[in-house]
């Protein structure tokens, strides 16, 4: 495919190789990561897409920054549930599978149904995907009813025992998230994230306190 050759040349041309140390730390890792920039990948996003054709073959590539652009030219109206399932299934770090669900999956008519198969899954990435998504949605999909919100609150309460850190602070991220989004939802958010308090595990009281840490003050504000 001359369009994916010519993609990753100009994936390549702005490497930097040079800061993948800096970025491992943060947990910006994956095989053959090239290190370009979010403005970079944006720029060429905009320079050679639309092209879901192209998205696919980019993504297949298994390079991370390649993926990143891969969810920037993808058309999410055209997105297939097993395509979906195919790039979740792929991630291997946090920033492609935000990215991902950031860029294509929140604008897929699909994607809400996805978050429950997601959030059963065992796999690191794929449960990540479930709650970065569900967090993404709380702040771009204006039109969704509140209750679909309070819906999804059982799934991160089942969640939250995930001692995984990529895991555990998507669900953090998608609880302070459904909290912020309206009045309504704020104590709805805050009596789980007390409730995950007074549990057991670690992941739940760490996800609980820095919740409450958020949502608390807006509360009285």
């Amino acid at each position: 495919m001359a369009e994916l050759k010519q993609a990753l040349e100009l994936l390549k041309q702005q490497a930097r190789l040079d800061q993948l140390g800096a970025m491992a730390r943060f947990g910006l890792t994956g095989d053959a990561r090239l290190g370009l920039s979010m403005p970079a990948l944006r720029s060429l996003g905009k320079q050679l897409g639309p092209d879901h054709q192209l998205a696919l073959a980019m993504w297949d590539s298994a390079i991370p920054d390649a993926q990143i652009l891969a969810s920037l030219l993808a058309d999410p109206r055209q997105l297939s549930v097993s395509e979906m399932n195919h790039w979740v299934a792929g991630m291997r770090s946090w920033d492609v599978c935000d990215q991902a669900c950031l860029n294509a999956f929140r604008r897929s008519p699909l994607a809400w149904a996805r978050i429950p198969v997601w959030a059963r899954s065992d796999e690191e990435f794929v449960k990540r995907a479930a709650f970065s998504l569900l967090a993404v949605l709380a702040v771009h999909d204006k039109p969704r009813a509140d209750a679909d919100f309070i819906a999804m609150l059982p799934l991160i309460a089942a969640a939250a025992d995930d001692e995984r850190n990529f895991v555990k602070k998507s669900v953090n991220w998608a609880l302070r998230q459904i909290g912020k989004r309206s009045s309504a939802l704020l104590p709805q958010a805050i009596a789980l994230a007390e409730r995950l308090r007074e549990r057991p595990e670690k992941a739940a009281r760490w996800i609980a306190t820095d919740a409450l840490r958020e949502l608390h003050p807006r509360l009285h504000a």
